[in-house]
């Protein structure tokens, strides 16, 4: 029971050392405007991430482009998950380039790429950074332990408390997801 009850109080510790900075808040309302502004202007939001992080930047998509709490018209945001697409660029050009292909195809400029990456350095979603500032869109990261290279790639980095396991940072971002979400549809659909 007390391997358990650590765990919950572990992430409550790191919830609490997020919650304490403030920059944090501004850092995720800065994100949503990007998001909001893209919808506002007929683009798109393409989400990645690898193992945890690609289900993280799948269930921001669906939320987005299904429902999250109310009715709402469908927002366009897709996650780079198709596993037919992601073993043939895999196959073809190493998997390096999983994601940065996808956005070479469909990215277009004014579009935002939600980045995901625990420890800031998966090569696969710095490469997916570089083709989407290259084609001039925006670009949100999430991260952890000290941000990695993707640090200072990102228009807005989103970080984790520094923890040993990458669930903790995991914890984090789908509560920053989750109130992306609830920003952006307050924006975008309440008179």
């Amino acid at each position: 029971m007390n391997l358990i009850k650590n765990e919950f109080l572990e992430a409550q510790k790191v919830l609490e050392e997020f919650i304490s900075s403030e920059i944090n808040f501004e850092k995720i309302a800065h994100a949503s405007d990007l998001i909001v502004e893209a919808f506002n202007n007929g683009n798109k939001i393409i989400s990645c991430g690898n193992g945890g992080s690609m289900c993280d930047a799948m269930h921001f998509a669906e939320e987005l482009s299904g429902r999250f709490r109310e009715n709402r018209p469908a927002l366009a945001a897709m996650a780079i998950s198709d596993s037919s697409y992601i073993s043939c660029v895999a196959n073809d050009y190493g998997y390096d380039q999983v994601f940065s292909r996808y956005l070479e195809a469909f990215g277009k400029q004014n579009d935002v790429l939600l980045a995901i990456s625990t420890s800031g350095n998966s090569k696969t979603v710095i490469n997916a950074i570089q083709v989407a500032k290259s084609k001039g869109m925006k670009v949100i990261g999430l991260t952890g332990k000290d941000g990695g290279k993707m640090a200072s790639l990102c228009d807005v980095e989103i970080r984790a408390p520094h923890s040993k396991y990458a669930d903790r940072a995991q914890e984090i971002h789908i509560k920053v997801i989750h109130s992306i979400i609830l920003t952006v549809e307050q924006q975008l659909f309440t008179s």
